[in-house]
């Protein structure tokens, strides 16, 4: 994969797709986090010498939407570039500048058809092209793919970090390696689980994806999401996982999904009718925190129960604390892992924190990144 190291870019204007699909709220930004992450490469391509031409996305706007434009995310980069940026509001009207970011890519028609002719429109605009959006780097968008193959291109810093640390983990990680995987759905992560059944020491399951392995097992699990086409896979990874997975022993049930609702903890893991378990017990959480901290390297996505609901958030808060504490590796796989360690005051204390959920897990699986193919990768 080309990197910023292989190409020259003073005195040219570069091509930056970053990934600044930030939360608004009545269009105010509520996380920068994601503009802050592209700053490195943004100010190292600056101090080489280049002009900015930045490409970005915002929501799902079928067509123009002003409720959708990156003003907003205009302005804070502004703030925390020290530096004006232009908003070009189409490709036909881009101002001459040293910072000019075009408006959202989803305004125009055949971006996500990775549409060969609006990527040649990009190019025209540019000398050079980086990638700095690994959140975006598994769609094969013509701002993240096709445009690549038009002009001299590279992985920005944040893209780069990303692939070498997710791969890293996966060829030559320190030993023992503790996946942690949880979240609702089995079918979402049994690309994620088959990878790490081949490399890690163990496996933590965690979530509602705990349901269809219960379930395979006989026991009871009430009122509890438990997707059918899940039980199937879950009898796939029971069978190759032996010793290396580990399901929860407790939960904690809930009558309805909500916050007020009626509580039970859980000896076992059986849920009776009119229950629905919404989070690992106190047990299994203390267990898998003791592997967490002795782990060499821990990759976790996916939290342990509906955490966004304080009476069940006990497992993954647990979980997080566990993470931030280890003296190993620790990779964050975004998402709601991410979501978790921001709402508990621990995002700056691991290792590496993914800044694309769906494409780490793709990575992990193995699965080639389109936005990364095209680099070179």
């Amino acid at each position: 994969m080309r990197t910023l190291d292989d190409l020259d870019v003073e005195g040219k204007r570069v091509l930056v797709r970053v990934d600044f699909n930030v939360p608004l709220d009545d269009g105010n930004i509520t996380d920068d986090s994601r503009i802050r992450a592209a700053l490195p490469t943004l100010r190292e391509l600056r101090e080489r010498g280049a002009r900015l031409l930045l490409t970005a996305h915002l929501g799902r706007p079928k067509g123009r939407d002003e409720k959708f434009s990156l003003r907003p995310v205009a302005d804070r980069l502004a703030e925390l570039l020290g530096a004006d940026v232009a908003l070009a509001p189409a490709l036909a009207e881009v101002p001459d500048g040293d910072v000019v970011m075009l408006e959202n890519v989803r305004f125009e028609p055949g971006e996500t058809q990775n549409d060969p002719e609006l990527a040649q429109r990009y190019a025209v605009l540019a000398d050079a092209y980086v990638n700095d959006a690994f959140g975006a780097a598994h769609r094969a968008h013509a701002s993240t793919e096709a445009v690549a193959k038009l002009l001299p291109s590279a992985a920005g810093r944040l893209l780069q970090r990303e692939v070498e640390t997710l791969q890293g983990i996966l060829r030559d990680p320190q030993r023992p390696l503790v996946a942690v995987v949880g979240g609702a759905k089995v079918t979402d992560k049994i690309g994620v689980l088959d990878a790490f059944l081949l490399r890690a020491d163990r496996i933590l399951i965690g979530g509602a994806m705990c349901f269809p392995f219960f379930k395979v097992q006989g026991h009871e699990v009430g009122d509890s999401l438990c997707e059918e086409e899940g039980l199937e896979p879950a009898r796939r990874v029971l069978e190759g996982g032996g010793e290396q997975l580990r399901l929860p022993t407790d939960l904690v049930a809930g009558r309805e999904f909500n916050a007020d609702t009626e509580t039970r903890a859980l000896d076992g893991v059986d849920v009776p009718g009119g229950w629905m378990g919404l989070d690992i017990g106190r047990r299994s959480a203390t267990g898998y925190a003791e592997v967490i901290r002795d782990a060499g390297t821990v990759f976790w996505n996916g939290p342990m129960g509906a955490f966004e609901l304080e009476p069940f958030a006990a497992g993954t808060r647990s979980v997080a604390e566990a993470v931030a504490e280890s003296d190993g590796v620790t990779v964050v796989g975004g998402g709601d892992s991410a979501a978790a360690l921001a709402e508990f005051g621990l995002a700056d204390r691991v290792t590496h924190l993914s800044t694309g959920g769906g494409a780490s897990l793709e990575l992990i699986e193995g699965k080639p990144l389109p936005g990364v193919e095209a680099l070179g990768g």
